[in-house]
């Protein structure tokens, strides 16, 4: 009955969560005979049920730190939910039984013999606690019968921790009147007497004798011995504690052995796999949170960011964790407030339902930025915090080169920041280093291979690339590829003729064509042209260069764009770096470096997990250029946060710079290579961006803002929601309904805000609503919440702009015409030949990436509103192959950023007594 009842549990439970399945682990130290009957009794009745059974066997030579580390290991895996250790352990070494049983995780040891579950049972403390199969056997047994157990008088013989003492607290919190005897109890006959329950669990052949029993009591019998019997094959058979044949004609009922307690023992296991399962997928459940959120003190005025954030304490990031359904497993800690998510939470779960995926944009911005991201950080804290919603922020890792120039920090501002700010706007966990590693291997293997090839015969290079090791020659995996690439299917070094072996060895790259830079991630005008290879070593190879700044590098943009590990390493295989004197693309992989890239990258790739001022989730993870890159956090934090959520839940991005540049290319690269489709726009607008573009004098930072901004002046502003509106219908290019946030400051005037959100709703946004959330966090952005609610239950029509099919030149076209405004395209011959040389390559069918001005429409950052009839020049094309877009340039624009006059490093410093960060802001 108990096993058939499991099994449609099981059946449901599948049903109800695809791809899951009760998983159960048995540990077994050594090969006694009697063990190995035992666990496969557990094994077939566990395939019965459909429990996933693993067997895990360690020698009897394993010693305890070895059990031990198994024990952690199976303490971790996600898959197992029940695990127990088959005693006893047979093992050549001193193994400490009790150490070994104590270390199973409690919410695991369905044998119910670890320290902390006997204690709950002690105590009576049933809510979580798991009893030792065997008396919770017995106890369904006696439960079976229909008597009563509250008010008996129940004896228990024996007091093992696996049977009798357990034994003895199930009766006594179940209300009977409980003794417990033993072999050295003189006065046994007298107690077993006195039972209405009798369970005997003593380890001794038939030592209660049938006179001894009360009539019409039940009879439990544990026991299992062997006793000489020459009648039987083997010359012995089994016996339990009681002597059977007399005691039955005295008990009501009676356990026969062999045949009575022990099915029942292994059926108590199976249930109790079951019910861990079941709390598993309680406490795990996708989409199920119970998030512990905190409340803000709000001031006025609005204190520093840093004091802000100072004055919060961040929940552990383990808690937060736990919070959200994250495993144990899947988290790597980085100290308290950050941690890395192992990508092994998307396979587990594949087949949960995605959350409402929101997007926030701008209008075309001020120098001075409108607060996306602030809008993002302010949002997902209304809905988490405030209307109780399962939600995740996914925003982009800042670069360390602005916080140390002109920005000081990119967490969010006032009342709605990712905490801690100085972790966050930091180095984090390292992901900007590890591409700024690998970005320059990448450069030094281009410099070297062209010096080495200079320098050497085509069969010194050969011996070189494939050397002879302990008499063996050997092409390696990458080499294999390179062969095949070049049409040679021979895999013994020794086959290859002189022109394969040319082939092999020269990638013959044309120095003029190299487009790969060395990066730092610090703003260093001076690097912006340098000259390499002056040192006499390098014999006279030199060549001009430059540095980028390390988030411009194409590395980040494949970290952004991955969808795994195995694909981030695919693409770090297809970047191009240079084209050979015959015009052919020289990719990472001829040059032998994308295994090494894949290993440098390996840590980076996991999404980086940290959390809001009112303890809502983000995702840190990615941070490319929004000009020459598309400007998004990456694809994997997107991916994760979605499954976590659950299908009500939302998670909100943020794409950089205006929704020309951000948006455009969320939707036409991001979501094109992701698969994800957007429910939401949100499009943030500031009564300052719209003044500047009614005609408004220019916005410059450090300098003090011009009384058109300060004062009220609706006309100015109304004039400049031509812009607003042509990013609302940029938004509807791609069939999402658009909210309009509009970020109040303190100089706005109610009629300013009013006539926003007025012309908004006009312009076709399905709502508009003014935001406070700089000043009151999550409560500021209430209203913008409830707005986004209420659009992501509107269909969503979402398409791309354009076909990757189209030729290159017509991509750009539509975009410059549909996007920007513009009346057509110009190529400069640049540009041309780049399109020539693309197409031929085979990287035509790529998307567009423009990089152009985000403080204009027009690729002229003086022409504000909404500019329309110009020509848009194209001055020069370049390929992300391994990233997978074309990105044009628009103009003049550097990717390695200059320090100001004054930079923010001024202002931050370490305090001498807290050694914390004072300064940035």
């Amino acid at each position: 009955q108990v096993r058939e009842r499991l099994k449609n549990q099981v059946a449901e439970m599948k049903k109800k969560f695809p791809g899951f399945t009760p998983g159960l682990a048995i540990l077994q130290v050594g090969n006694r005979d009697d063990s190995n009957l035992y666990i496969n009794m557990k094994l077939k009745a566990a395939a019965e049920i459909g429990i996933s059974a693993n067997h895990i066997k360690l020698p009897n030579t394993a010693t305890e730190a070895e059990v031990l580390k198994c024990i952690a290991s199976l303490n971790g895996d996600p898959t197992v939910h029940g695990f127990i250790v088959q005693l006893p352990l047979d093992t050549d070494k001193p193994v400490n039984t009790e150490k070994i049983t104590d270390a199973v995780a409690p919410e695991k040891d369905v044998d119910g013999l670890s320290t902390i579950n006997a204690g709950k049972l002690s105590r009576g403390d049933f809510a979580d606690c798991f009893i030792p199969c065997t008396p919770k056997g017995c106890m369904e047994l006696i439960k079976q019968t229909g008597v009563q157990i509250t008010g008996k008088r129940a004896v228990v013989v024996g007091r093992s921790k696996i049977v009798g003492a357990p034994m003895h607290d199930l009766l006594l919190w179940n209300n009977a009147t409980v003794t417990t005897c033993h072999s050295k109890t003189s006065t046994l006959a007298e107690e077993i007497a006195k039972a209405d329950i009798l369970v005997v669990a003593a380890g001794k052949a038939e030592m209660v004798k049938g006179e001894w029993i009360k009539p019409g009591a039940i009879v439990i019998d544990c026991g299992i011995n062997h006793v000489p019997d020459s009648k039987t094959a083997r010359g012995k058979r089994v016996v339990g504690d009681v002597a059977y044949a007399t005691a039955k004609e005295k008990a009501s009922y009676i356990t026969p052995v062999p045949g009575g307690v022990g099915p029942m023992t292994v059926a108590m296991l199976m249930q109790s796999t079951v019910e861990s399962a079941q709390r598993f997928l309680e406490k795990f459940q996708p989409g199920k949170w119970n998030i512990q959120y905190n409340q803000l003190t709000l001031k006025t005025p609005v204190p520093s960011d840093i004091e802000i954030s100072r004055s919060c304490i961040p929940k552990p990031i383990d808690q937060v964790a736990k919070e959200i359904s994250l495993l144990p497993d899947e988290l790597e800690l980085y100290g308290q407030t950050k941690a890395k998510v192992q990508l092994s939470v998307l396979k587990r779960l594949k087949n949960h339902p995605d959350g409402k995926y929101v997007v926030v944009a701008g209008i075309t911005p001020t120098p001075l930025g409108e607060g996306k991201s602030t809008t993002t950080i302010g949002l997902v804290q209304a809905l988490g915090a405030h209307l109780h919603q399962n939600v995740f922020a996914c925003v982009r890792q800042p670069s360390q080169g602005p916080t140390f120039g002109i920005k000081g920090g990119a967490a969010g501002g006032g009342y709605s920041q990712v905490v801690p700010m100085e972790e966050f706007n930091l180095h984090l966990t390292g992901d900007i280093h590890a591409i700024t590693a690998a970005n320059n291997l990448v450069a030094a293997a281009v410099d070297t291979r062209i010096f080495h090839e200079l320098t050497q015969s085509d069969q010194a290079l050969y011996n070189r690339l494939v050397p002879s090791v302990s008499g063996v020659r050997k092409f390696s995996e990458i080499q294999i590829r390179r062969l095949q690439k070049l049409g040679i299917s021979k895999t013994d070094p020794a086959a290859l003729t002189k022109e394969e072996i040319s082939l092999f060895v020269r990638l013959d790259i044309d120095p003029a064509t190299i487009t790969w830079q060395r990066v730092l991630d610090t703003n260093d005008r001076f690097l912006r042209k340098i000259t390499i290879g002056q040192s006499p070593t390098e014999k006279g190879f030199s060549r001009t260069a430059q540095f980028d700044i390390t988030v411009s590098s194409e590395i980040m943009a494949v970290l952004a764009l991955s969808d795994s590990l195995d694909d981030m390493k695919k693409r770090l295989g297809r970047m191009v770096v240079a084209s050979s004197k015959k015009g052919e693309p020289v990719t990472t992989d001829d040059l032998g470096v994308t295994g090494a890239l894949a290993v440098l990258m390996k840590d980076a790739v996991k999404p980086n997990l940290m959390q809001t001022l009112e303890g809502t989730p983000v995702f840190v993870h990615a941070g490319p250029f929004a000009n020459i890159a598309h400007g998004n956090s990456s694809v994997l934090a997107d991916k994760v946060a979605l499954k976590l959520v659950g299908k009500e839940g939302f998670v909100v991005t943020e794409a950089g710079f205006g929704a020309d540049i951000g948006m455009e290319k969320f939707f036409n690269i991001k979501c094109r290579y992701s698969g994800l489709q957007p429910n939401v726009v949100v499009l943030v607008a500031t009564v300052r961006a719209l003044k500047m573009h009614g005609g408004g004098p220019a916005v410059t930072a450090g300098t003090p803002l011009p009384k058109e901004y300060t004062e009220e002046n609706l006309q100015l502003l109304a004039n400049g929601c031509s812009n607003l509106s042509k990013q609302i219908q940029n938004a509807q290019l791609f069939g999402v309904p658009v909210v309009v946030a509009v970020n109040a400051f303190k100089t706005d005037t109610k009629a300013e805000l009013a006539l926003v959100v007025q012309l908004a709703k006009e312009a076709g946004a399905f709502d508009a609503v003014e935001c406070t959330h700089w000043a009151e966090g999550g409560k500021g952005a209430v209203a913008l919440a409830q707005a986004v609610e209420r659009a992501s239950q509107t269909p969503s029509n979402f398409r791309f702009l354009y076909n990757v099919e189209l030729p290159v030149i017509d991509k750009i076209r539509i975009i410059a015409q549909k996007v920007y405004g513009a009346s057509d395209i110009e190529l400069l011959p640049q540009a041309q030949e780049k399109v020539t040389v693309y197409t031929k390559q085979g990287f035509g069918n790529l998307p567009i990436c423009m990089a152009k001005t985000h403080l204009s429409l027009s690729h002229d950052p003086e022409q504000k509103g909404a500019p329309t009839g110009f020509v848009l020049p194209i001055r020069d094309i370049r390929a992300s192959v391994g990233a997978g877009f074309l990105y044009p340039l628009v103009g003049t624009m550097s990717t390695m950023p200059g320090l100001p006059t004054r930079p923010s490093f001024y202002d931050i410093d370490l305090d001498p007594v807290t050694e914390q960060v004072n300064g940035l802001f």
